[in-house]
C-alpha cells in the first residue's frame, strides 16, 4: 500500500473518531427510574436537559400524574430546586398542591416554588424564563385541558431551552388528548390498586400504572410502578405477601352433618 493510500486511511479514521467523540458529547444524560424494564425501555432512564410529557384523565387520574411527576423529579433532581408552573384552572380544578402530601412522597418543600400563571401563554412563557436559568434542577408545567398553544412550534421551544440549559421539562397534562411534539417521552398515567398495607400503616406504597406511548429513542411499554417513597425510586412492586385462609377439607362433611341434625 502506498503512503498516500495510508495518508488517506490514517485520515478517514481520525474523522471516524472525531464523530463518534461528538456523538458522545451529544448523547443525553440520564437517570435511572429504578425499575429495571422501564430503565431498560429508556435505554438507562429518562434523559436530562429534554422535554417530557405526562397525560392523565381528570379526576383521580390527575391526583396519580401529580404524583408520577413528583417521581420523576425527585429521581431526576433530588436536591436541586424543583420550580412548579400551574396554570389557574389547575388551581381551581385539583385544588394546591400539598407541601405535607409532598413531603410524604419524598420530595423536599423547601426546594419547591410554585408560580400560578393566568393562562397556557403566560405559562409557556414563564417556563421558557425558568428553563433559560441552569440553577433549577427541573421545571414542571401543569396545564389543565385541551389548547391549540402548545402546539409543535411552543414544544420545539421548550426542547430547545432544555437542551441549552440542561434543565429538564416535565410537562402535566390533565384532561387532554396528545398531539405532534418534540418531546423525549410520553407517558399515560393512571393510578393502581395499591397492595394491602401493614397494621401500622395508614395506606399502602404509591402505585402507578404508567404506559410510555412515545419514546424517541427506545421502545414503548406499560409497567405497574411502585414509588419507594424513602430511597426516593421506582421499582417492581413486591408480590402480595398476606396469607390467605386456607378452604377447609372438611367442610362439605361439615355441612351435610349439619343438615341432618337439623332435620
Amino acid at each position: 500500500m502506498t503512503s498516500a493510500r495510508l495518508s488517506t486511511l490514517a485520515t478517514l479514521r481520525d474523522r471516524i473518531e472525531r464523530i463518534g467523540a461528538q456523538g458522545d458529547a451529544l448523547r443525553p444524560r440520564r437517570v435511572s427510574l429504578g425499575h429495571a424494564e422501564a430503565d431498560a425501555a429508556l435505554q438507562g432512564g429518562l434523559a436530562v436537559g429534554a422535554v417530557h410529557e405526562v397525560f392523565a384523565e381528570a379526576g383521580r387520574q390527575s391526583a396519580a400524574a401529580t404524583g408520577f411527576v413528583a417521581g420523576l423529579a425527585g429521581r431526576i433532581a433530588p436536591r436541586r430546586p424543583l420550580l412548579w408552573i400551574r396554570q389557574d384552572f389547575c388551581e381551581r380544578e385539583a385544588g394546591a398542591l400539598s407541601m405535607s402530601g409532598l413531603a410524604e412522597l419524598g420530595l423536599d418543600p423547601r426546594c419547591l416554588v410554585t408560580v400560578c400563571t393566568a393562562d397556557v401563554e403566560a405559562t409557556l412563557r414563564a417556563s421558557a424564563d425558568a428553563l433559560a436559568c441552569d440553577a433549577l434542577g427541573a421545571v414542571v408545567l401543569e396545564v389543565w385541558g385541551e389548547t391549540q398553544k402548545l402546539d409543535l412550534v411552543a414544544s420545539r421551544k421548550l426542547t430547545l431551552a432544555a437542551q441549552a440549559s440542561g434543565v429538564t421539562a416535565l410537562l402535566l397534562r390533565i384532561a387532554a388528548t396528545p398531539n405532534p411534539s418534540t418531546a423525549e417521552t410520553r407517558w399515560i398515567v393512571r393510578a393502581a390498586h395499591s397492595p394491602p398495607s401493614a397494621s401500622w400503616a395508614a395506606w399502602g406504597t404509591p402505585l402507578f400504572d404508567a404506559e410510555l406511548v412515545r419514546n424517541r429513542h427506545g421502545l414503548s411499554g406499560r409497567w405497574i410502578m411502585e414509588w419507594k417513597c424513602d430511597e426516593r425510586l421506582f421499582t417492581e412492586p413486591a408480590a402480595d405477601s398476606q396469607p390467605l385462609a386456607a378452604t377447609s377439607a372438611h367442610r362439605p362433611h361439615q355441612a351435610r352433618t349439619k343438615l341432618r341434625s337439623a332435620g
